[in-house]
């Protein structure tokens, strides 16, 4: 089975990189000048000329000071020229007019832009995914042999996006070497009326002209052909992506287990690639598909960090000829979902409701000369809000203060958690009785379990809620920020 050799590196491994020579700087690739795009702090101003000590002037002659003059004007101009990407990049989003919200082409322009449907021009902050996935599927081409892969992630990672820039990528491909770009057949597991459907499909892509035999199941034919070099002559190479995989998994392992082991027949001709959003799903099928000999080569996205939503949050907006959002406002919104989920679909989602905040800020006001036409950091503090309100959310933004926590095992580590915190922040803790009944309290509100013990202080205690939750409700006050870091 084709597979892809080197060690896997990170897509940001680029973001921390040091320019050091303009030939380094020619030598980057697009996607890494777009990593860039992070916000820095402005560079300090150039310190004025400091003069010359007497020392050097009476070392340097005339005819040396106008070299020296003609030789300053050209590292001048060169620097000019070569200077660094990311402050070319930085300063072209910057140097940008604010843009116009009471013009409806504008506003119209930019929700499209942050619209979740708006493919990007590139992608960036998956260029190492992408790369391996159509090397495999070139491997599989070139060598005219099936294969699996399968690829992982929580949802709003890019999968779907990045699949379809490898067909892209594949088409183009085929194009330069003048060879046949395989059937591609693209399936959603969830629109199947039954799991072994699928099969049906890609018989009919592989083989379209020939008329299903009624006396057979299409997953018996499929075997038949891949298994037999006479029949499977008339069979095409065969690309099959399976998206929402999770479908077939919890609802017929066997299906699955079937289309997987269709690319380890003998003869066959079908490349297959799974796409699923559960990240455990590859412990769970694959020890089963490695003792049937058909473990697939494993692709895993990983959620979006701070710096890659801010990358492509910028990348979408550098289209744009306006300034839209305020830098720190974009911060916001990258630095709460890269904490909660890393779902780049929420980031943009969040964007389009702040710019819908500022809609209704203007609109409502009766004076709008004094109001800035940026989306700004309380525009999106809304949106955030709004985005990720939950009933635990409230439950623990209303709870007293000594009753807002992160974590515990036990009633005696609670205890010294809680005593070490209030240490820590100068506060006076409760009894031991009190701080037993605030546990009971959060129990019957659903955000603690509290375990069965005949000794009180070894009753164990479990987070019932999710800890993104917590950190989201917390972090809006200076105390509790200060405790959760």
């Amino acid at each position: 089975m084709p597979s892809i050799a080197g060690s896997r590196s990170s897509p940001m491994s680029i973001a921390g990189s040091d320019v050091s020579s303009p030939q380094k700087r020619r030598l980057r690739s697009n996607s890494a000048l777009l990593d860039d795009l992070v916000s820095s702090p402005p560079s300090k101003p150039c310190s004025p000329l400091k003069s010359k000590s007497p020392r050097r002037c009476m070392a340097d002659s005339p005819n040396k000071s106008q070299a020296n003059g003609n030789e300053m004007v050209a590292s001048h101009n060169l620097t000019k020229m070569i200077k660094s990407p990311k402050k070319r990049l930085l300063d072209s989003f910057l140097d940008k007019p604010i843009w116009n919200p009471t013009d409806s082409q504008q506003l119209s322009a930019v929700k499209e832009a942050m619209h979740v449907s708006t493919a990007p021009s590139m992608i960036v902050c998956r260029e190492d995914e992408q790369k391996r996935i159509v090397e495999f599927c070139k491997q599989c081409f070139e060598q005219e042999k099936a294969g699996s892969l399968y690829i992982c992630g929580c949802p709003g990672t890019g999968k779907s996006l990045t699949m379809e820039n490898v067909k892209g990528s594949l088409a183009v491909w085929a194009k330069e070497t003048g060879g046949q770009l395989p059937e591609i057949l693209t399936i959603n597991c969830t629109s199947l009326s039954s799991t072994s459907e699928i099969f049906n499909k890609i018989l009919g892509k592989s083989q379209p002209q020939k008329k299903l035999n009624g006396r057979s199941t299409p997953l018996r034919q499929l075997q038949q052909l891949c298994s037999q070099k006479q029949q499977s002559s008339g069979m095409k190479m065969t690309l099959v992506i399976a998206d929402e995989l999770d479908y077939l998994i919890t609802k017929d392992r066997v299906v699955l287990h079937d289309l997987f082991m269709l690319t380890t027949l003998p003869f066959s001709k079908v490349i297959l690639i799974g796409i699923a959003n559960a990240i455990d799903l590859a412990d769970r099928f694959l020890p089963k598909l490695q003792s049937l000999n058909c473990k697939p080569m494993v692709v895993s996205f990983r959620a979006y960090s701070l710096e890659q939503i801010i990358i492509i949050l910028k990348q979408r907006l550098m289209a744009l000829p306006y300034t839209v959002f305020q830098p720190q406002a974009l911060e916001l919104c990258a630095r709460k979902v890269a904490a909660a989920s890393g779902d780049m679909r929420k980031a943009l989602g969040i964007c389009r409701g702040a710019i819908e905040m500022l809609e209704t800020e203007l609109r409502e006001s009766s004076c709008t000369s004094n109001l800035s036409s940026m989306v700004r950091v309380d525009h999106m503090a809304i949106a955030l809000s709004r985005a990720y309100k939950s009933p635990i959310v409230d439950t623990i933004q209303s709870l007293p203060q000594h009753q807002q926590g992160k974590e515990g095992y036990n009633n005696r580590r609670v205890k010294q958690v809680y005593i070490d915190v209030c240490k820590s922040t100068l506060i006076p803790p409760v009894g031991i009785m009190e701080l037993s009944c605030m546990c009971r309290v959060l129990g019957d509100q659903g955000i603690l379990k509290l375990g069965q013990s005949r000794d009180d202080k070894l009753r164990g205690v479990t987070l019932q809620v999710d800890e993104a939750d917590i950190i989201f409700a917390l972090q809006g006050i200076r105390f509790f920020r200060n405790c959760l870091q």
